[in-house]
């Protein structure tokens, strides 16, 4: 009996130690199975996170794509377009429908809502535009109208075609449309009437603002509008020169004066659009209007758009002007033809003519010289100066800085000086520069390139 105890005693041992092992290798595998469980969690955590930063990068990058886009769609890109007003004949497109910053081309439309409102009989060229504190603030140009006065619709058209003052422009806006921002969308209301489908207008002035764009295609459509709507008041666009308060501003088209035919437009600048112009010229009963967006230069611009009207104005006709002759209708007996013999003597050639009918180029080269100054800093400060007053014409033109020796006159010792120019100006452009610079109280001399001194 006792060994049959003894028998069970060692089996139940024997099961007992057999369910132990089996509970220490389930815990094992089950702790092995909670490791991997807090592995796969960790994963997918991690991935989690790292999918929302893949969300997150990929929204960004769709982001700043769309933000260079936007952006790449609108710097200062050239484009040029010729067009014949008459036949509606388009002579030159190159980037004519690309959407750049128009700068003050602006204006032009500005003036149109204004002749708009002549025509209508909404105001008259006597009517006064009170001008706010908000208007006086505009940077330059500008005519510095004093907040709380008075300046009346005729002084404003002429300062906006001459001038291209800024503050001129945002009176207009908020004496004919309360506000300039609802003067904006007025004037881009009345270009998509006229058919410029790629304009939108976000103030009166062209001063920098990422969603004022246009075309050279649209800015020749709203050339041709003006004269055709207002042709009575477009034949202020050729106006050379406008006096206010005593002091004269000279018109910044440098066309009107070395462009034969030339009555017109307007010329308009930033740093973001380059130097644009609309220019409309008539020769023999021909009238083409010509746009260029984006030059370098005001000079290298004006260059460019008298070389693109020179081709055009210059094409021969497709048919010949005299026709030949035919056999039948040749005299049978030709008359006898006698050429008196002469002797001349001291025959002299002419000089060749040096001015032509039709100018084939801008005049010659002009600078202007801002001063002369001990010191370098000074130098720069004064044509940082000047381009702030002038920025149509100077734009971001480089300065010429020289360095010149004068003698002392007291103790006969050389003192140094640095000369401020700007050079490579049309002689318009260049007196133009001065008389502004004048009246903010900067000193300025013009001279021709051929001038030593």
């Amino acid at each position: 009996m006792m060994c049959l105890f003894q028998r069970l005693d060692y089996i139940f041992l024997t099961f007992m130690l057999i369910r132990v092992f089996k509970l220490i290798f389930l815990d094992k595998k089950l702790l092995k199975n909670c490791t991997k469980i807090l592995n796969y969690q960790k994963i997918f955590l991690f991935q989690k996170n790292y999918s929302m930063l893949l969300i997150k990068l990929i929204f960004n990058s769709i982001f700043i794509l769309f933000f260079i886009a936007i952006a790449s769609s609108a710097k200062a890109k050239y484009a040029s377009f010729i067009i014949n007003e008459n036949t509606k004949r388009i002579y030159h497109n190159t980037n004519a429908d690309t959407r750049n910053y128009p700068a003050s081309l602006t204006k032009i439309m500005t003036l149109y809502m204004v002749f708009d409102a002549l025509k209508n009989k909404k105001i008259s060229m006597n009517t006064k535009f009170k001008i706010s504190k908000r208007a006086a603030r505009q940077p330059p140009s500008k005519l510095n109208l004093s907040a709380g006065s008075t300046i009346t619709v005729k002084n404003a058209i002429l300062a906006l075609i001459t001038k291209s003052a800024n503050d001129v422009a945002t009176v207009v806006a908020e004496n004919l449309g309360k506000s300039e921002r609802n003067f904006a969308r007025l004037m881009t209301r009345k270009a998509k009437k006229l058919g410029m489908t790629r304009t939108t207008f976000k103030n009166a002035s062209g001063l920098p603002n990422r969603g004022q764009l246009s075309t050279a295609r649209d800015m020749a459509i709203l050339g041709m509008a003006v004269r055709k709507n207002h042709p009575n008041f477009f034949k202020l666009f050729k106006t050379k020169s406008f006096v206010y308060k005593g002091v004269k501003y000279t018109n910044h088209n440098n066309l009107l004066s070395s462009y034969s035919g030339t009555d017109g437009i307007k010329t308009g600048y930033t740093n973001a659009s380059g130097f644009n112009l609309v220019a409309s010229v008539e020769r023999n009963g021909q009238r083409i209007i010509g746009v260029v967006f984006g030059g370098k230069k005001a000079r290298s611009r004006d260059k460019h758009m008298i070389n693109l009207l020179n081709k055009y104005f210059k094409t021969s006709p497709s048919k010949p002007l005299v026709r030949m002759a035919k056999p039948s209708e040749m005299p049978k007996v030709r008359p006898k033809i006698i050429i008196a013999e002469k002797n001349v003597k001291n025959f002299k050639i002419p000089p060749k003519t040096t001015k032509t009918l039709y100018a084939e180029s801008v005049q010659d080269d002009w600078f202007v010289q801002i001063g002369a100054f001990k010191n370098r800093l000074n130098a720069h400060k004064a044509a940082r100066n000047a381009r702030n007053i002038v920025p149509e014409q100077l734009g971001n033109l480089p300065a010429s800085l020289s360095k010149i020796t004068k003698t002392n006159n007291a103790n006969n010792n050389l003192e140094y000086l640095w000369r401020v120019r700007f050079i490579e100006l049309a002689e318009n452009q260049a007196r133009s520069v001065c008389a502004e610079l004048w009246t903010s109280g900067l000193s300025c001399i013009p001279l021709p390139s051929n001038n030593k001194s």
